[in-house]
């Protein structure tokens, strides 16, 4: 840690933060840097800068503190690193210079060159532009300027694939930020390379997508933070770990991305809902031998597939996606930043006591959050009294109320507002419910409890306002699941009730108040494995506020069973995304 403080404190000399090819109005390259550091959520301030003698000095001063006595610390740091510097020099103590070191003057100064009095607290007193001078010294006061705490790029390069780099940074944003790709160069390339081993492309994108020609090279990424302000800080180059790897070829997603080159017009959304297969379970030793033995080992792995999952989702242009079987890891180091550089904004809840769960991306320029009523369905079921009646009932079947309560699954709800029409809303719910093929009653309780939930949250705390319902609800169109959303009640007497044998059957008769249609039909298969293939997954939309334009094709059977089933080299889950476009009645 000590080593990358001291290169960060390095590039502080003679860096002025201004845009890399000049302009911004910054001051001449002669006056160095006093990076300040000020929070109002925090009680001390950084000062960070260089001494005429190259020693790097950082303080921690308190916010409250008066000027004088930070600038009084300052002189004795200055004179002491003047000390040092002296002793260190044989001719200097040839000539009898091992005297104590003076103390310099140190002054600040504001941007039009009054002196700063020093009873000013310091979180006043450091502002930008401000002079700091120490003896004949001049620093220019830098406060809060861009800063990048992490760039880093994927593991796996393809071609033809899009790399997204990611991108966290203080006072800065990655839509601000600049970025320079490079690739490295051909070592059998004619000619005087010497000091040439990186050459730059014509990208100057935050997304670079490699071409065949690029296979067998390493990238090499420099990225510049901005603050959309003209202000920049010093740049962070990152190299890619390997070269670039030739890609599949033609992919189950590409006759789709023909139907979704373009984002919606304002009066149309477009919602995606996907299971996106979790590492977690892809990478078991049972689903390589037994779930998908069909299934090329190395398309298993995390790093190629979200090559392909990154590439499909980017392509479909959406204004919303509902993803299941998200990895935590998977979510932030990959899905967030990869589809931030598209426009898209995620939310993330994990299940209870898993490494997954689900995540939510809207577009920013078509939305903005207004609230998250995210709920454990055991937790809810158990706590809040708007499930009070379900749970009594519930309690006469000791059974089946153990095993639901057993479960991890979640329930996502997010309501967003149009960002053209306020009077726009929408209330968008995201879930995966248990997988059981003999839990079908245990289903219809968690549908249960995600209904009345939605139902407070539309109704009441929202009145009026729109639902979209998606998600892996593991439920063919002839379970009870299916029946009770899209009829709004379900029999006492339906056959789920005894899904898993007489001594687990639980009669109820259950409602809710929605008109739901499942946006895309009832498709042949959405899950497609070796063992199986059904219709497990829907868009379910409020059919008195929505209609749907268009439903994009799922890929044809040749596409799907092209390797044998799903996932494979060409398609990165064992579900297949479901998209359609939908309008404001």
């Amino acid at each position: 840690m000590w080593r990358r403080l001291r290169s960060a404190l390095r590039s502080l000399r003679g860096s002025p933060a201004a845009p890399p090819h000049g302009g911004g109005g910054r001051p001449p390259a002669a006056m160095e840097r006093a990076v300040v550091r000020c929070l109002p959520s925090e009680p001390k301030l950084s000062l960070r800068f260089v001494l005429p003698d190259g020693s790097a000095r950082h303080m921690q001063r308190d916010q409250a503190e008066p000027l004088g006595r930070a600038l009084a610390r300052i002189a004795t740091n200055a004179a002491k690193g003047h000390g040092k510097a002296g002793k260190k020099s044989k001719k200097a103590r040839a000539e009898g210079a091992e005297g104590e070191a003076e103390v310099p003057a140190v002054r600040l100064f504001s941007r039009d060159g009054a002196a700063v009095a020093e009873e000013v607290p310091n979180a006043a007193a450091w502002q930008d532009g401000a002079v700091l001078r120490i003896g004949d010294a001049q620093y220019r006061v830098e406060r809060n300027p861009p800063a990048l705490t992490e760039l880093r790029l994927p593991r796996s390069l393809l071609a033809g694939f899009p790399v997204c780099p990611k991108v966290s940074a203080e006072f800065a944003a990655p839509q601000h930020c600049l970025f320079r790709w490079f690739r490295e160069q051909r070592p059998e390339s004619g000619g005087d390379t010497a000091g040439e081993a990186w050459v730059e492309t014509a990208a100057a994108e935050r997304v670079f997508t490699p071409s065949n020609a690029l296979v067998g090279l390493r990238l090499k990424l420099r990225c510049t933070p901005g603050d959309g302000e003209q202000r920049y800080g010093p740049a962070l180059e990152v190299e890619s770990s390997g070269p670039v790897e030739a890609g599949p070829g033609a992919c189950t997603f590409d006759a789709r991305h023909l139907y979704t080159k373009k984002v919606c017009g304002h009066g149309s959304v477009r919602a995606v809902s996907y299971n996106i297969l979790a590492d977690t379970y892809a990478q078991t030793e049972f689903s390589r031998t037994v779930l998908y033995p069909y299934c090329a080992p190395y398309a298993l792995e995390i790093d190629y597939r979200q090559n392909l999952l990154k590439k499909e989702l980017a392509g479909y242009s959406a204004d919303l996606i509902c993803l299941q079987e998200v990895d935590k890891s998977v979510f932030v180091d990959s899905l967030a930043p990869a589809l931030d550089a598209f426009g898209l904004e995620g939310l993330f809840r994990i299940k209870e006591k898993q490494h997954e769960g689900l995540a939510t991306f809207y577009r920013r320029d078509k939305f903005s959050l207004l609230s998250q009523h995210d709920i454990a369905f055991s937790e809810a079921l158990l706590s809040e009294p708007l499930h009070k009646e379900l749970c009594e009932q519930l309690a006469k079947y000791p059974l089946v109320q153990e095993k639901v309560l057993q479960r991890s699954s979640v329930l996502q709800v997010s309501v967003l507002q149009s960002t053209t029409d306020p009077s726009r809303k929408l209330c968008v719910a995201n879930t995966h419910l248990y997988w059981h093929p003999k839990g079908g009653n245990i289903r219809l309780i968690q549908v249960a409890v995600a209904m009345s939930h939605i139902k407070h949250v539309a109704c009441d705390l929202y009145p009026g306002t729109p639902v979209i319902f998606c998600g892996d609800f593991n439920s063919t169109p002839s379970s009870g699941a299916y029946s009770f959303i899209s009829s709004g009640d379900i029999a006492e007497d339906h056959e789920d009730w005894v899904s898993n044998g007489e001594e687990e059957r639980c009669s109820m008769s259950l409602s809710h108040p929605f008109k739901l249609l499942s946006a895309c039909g009832e498709p042949a298969y959405t899950n497609y494995v070796g063992g199986f293939h059904g219709c497990l997954d829907y868009i379910f939309i409020d059919r008195n506020a929505l209609e749907v334009e268009q439903v994009i094709p799922l890929p044809s059977h040749e596409e799907i069973t092209t390797h044998q089933a799903l996932p494979s080299v060409s398609h990165p889950s064992d579900h297949i995304a479901l998209i359609c476009d939908l309008k404001w009645k």
